[in-house]
């Protein structure tokens, strides 16, 4: 399939929709105000009305300095099942009244950048709602989408160097809305109306993909529009296999960027040469690597130097932007069929307008402080040389073997002082089961000296199954 034939099947599929009255179209609803003038304004003026800084403060700790109360830090060492309200009954209090709590230092989040607890970001929320409350509540095709919803969309497809953006609820959303839009092509072009065997899509799909990309494979698998192969993980030989032995027209391709459990890269490189010679269409899922990795946050397709190979990107605002919400870049035609056909989109509600405004001074804050990104990237490094462990993210998964040695080590971390989650089946393969650590720009030097000497003292490095350092990118 030559290399632009995908850009005429949605084309054509758009068209189908249009011809049947069925083009769903966006109608940003105006709550203009001063603040939103001075927010469209900083895209011509790098944001200059929005407070950066040049180095860490003291508010940047609080994304990474957590308490829980001592009665579940006493059910959590002894794995005991909770629904959480221990913490907030009057077990949680000790003598006279007086709360009892247990600080830790958090190494299990996904706030890379510490941006959660970021003042500017804080107040763009702030002030949406004093203004706003939660803005205009509805789907985005309804009445949730707002002109705050089209300028991060704006800026979130400046990001990543494509025509256009659709802001979702969540990542999870985001994924589902793209893999069942792929799939609806197939029957919306089939002569038919349902696609025959060879009119469908062929979806390759990496072993170890997020659950939100399988669950929306198996959506449009399940409406008979797709056929799904799955690739060993990050195995370019059995991809470029599958591929060659495929005989489907339509094919896609769809991978984890930066894979959450593992932590290493999907071959960039080599999937944009695989192509180039298979014409087909590469979604990537760039969960973890959106504002961490690449000069300017781009993510991994910047960092890797193969941004305009990859034709769908979903990311979050959830993770290093320490926001909520997920989203997909992508041309103006995928947008108008994803926005027609991702019944995830669809049929939920968009997110509130404080969100919308937070998000959008989060993408400025991570562009000017590019202190967070080196930062973080020798936060790796440290931990790298301390533990002999071969790493290539902040993402470090130790994998030490069954269930009760990483429950052991969860536990000894936590009474060490550090939030460490044990990982286990199903999320991860029975006799996988790891701790897993994520570093953060807002960690110190001293803080993974810390972390490194506990570790040390319930585990042996040299012991570890870990990520092959090849896929790293270079810092």
């Amino acid at each position: 399939m030559a290399d632009n034939s995908w850009d005429k099947c949605v084309e054509e599929a758009v068209n189908v929709l249009e011809s049947r009255q069925v083009l769903r179209s966006l109608r940003p609803i105006c709550i203009s105000s001063q603040k939103y003038e001075e927010m469209a304004r900083s895209r011509g003026d790098e944001g200059d009305e929005y407070e950066v800084f040049d180095g860490m403060r003291h508010w940047d700790r609080t994304s990474v300095e957590v308490s829980v109360s001592i009665p579940t830090f006493q059910k959590w060492l002894h794995d005991e099942p909770s629904n959480g309200e221990e913490g907030f009954s009057g077990d949680a209090l000790g003598e006279g009244g007086k709360e009892r709590f247990k600080k830790l230092l958090l190494f299990s989040g996904n706030d890379y950048l510490g941006l959660s607890s970021h003042p500017t970001i804080a107040n763009a929320a702030a002030s949406a709602v004093q203004e706003y409350g939660m803005g205009p509540k509805g789907s985005a095709l309804i009445c949730g989408y707002t002109n705050y919803h089209r300028l991060l969309e704006s800026s979130l497809a400046e990001l990543k160097k494509k025509e256009d953006c659709l802001v979702c609820p969540t990542g999870f959303a985001a994924n589902m809305a793209a893999m069942v839009a792929i799939g609806s092509v197939s029957s919306l072009l089939a002569a038919s109306g349902k696609p025959l065997e060879n009119e469908k899509v062929a979806i390759f799909s990496d072993a170890l993909n997020h659950a939100s990309i399988i669950d929306g494979i198996r959506l449009a698998e399940r409406q008979g529009n797709v056929e799904v192969f799955v690739y060993r993980h990050c195995d370019m030989y059995h991809l470029n296999s599958l591929l060659s032995s495929c005989k489907m027209k339509r094919k896609v391709v769809v991978t984890d960027s930066l894979f959450s459990m593992d932590g290493d890269f999907a071959p960039m490189e080599e999937l944009s040469q695989l192509r180039k010679k298979h014409g087909f269409l590469l979604a990537i899922d760039d969960a973890h690597g959106t504002f961490v990795c690449g000069e300017n946050g781009g993510g991994v397709a910047e960092q890797f130097n193969c941004e305009a190979d990859v034709d769908l990107c979903v990311g979050t605002l959830s993770k290093a932007a320490g926001c909520h919400g997920g989203f997909i870049a992508c041309s103006k035609k995928w947008k108008q069929l994803i926005q027609s056909r991702g019944r995830s989109f669809i049929f939920s509600t968009a997110i509130p307008v404080p969100m919308a405004a937070a998000a959008y001074a989060a993408v400025v804050v991570a562009r000017k402080e590019g202190w967070r990104r080196k930062t973080i990237w020798e936060r790796v490094k440290e931990f790298e040389a301390l533990s002999g462990v071969q790493i290539s993210s902040p993402i470090i998964s130790l994998v030490v073997g069954n269930q009760a040695k990483a429950l052991q080590g969860s536990r000894y971390l936590l009474k060490s002082g550090f939030h460490v989650m044990a990982i286990r089946p199903p999320t991860v393969p029975p006799n996988s089961c790891r701790l897993r650590v994520t570093l953060s720009a807002t960690h110190t030097t001293e803080d993974v000296k810390k972390l490194i000497t506990a570790l040390s003292s319930c585990l042996e490095f040299r012991n570890i199954a870990h990520i092959p350092s090849s896929l790293s990118p270079k810092l």
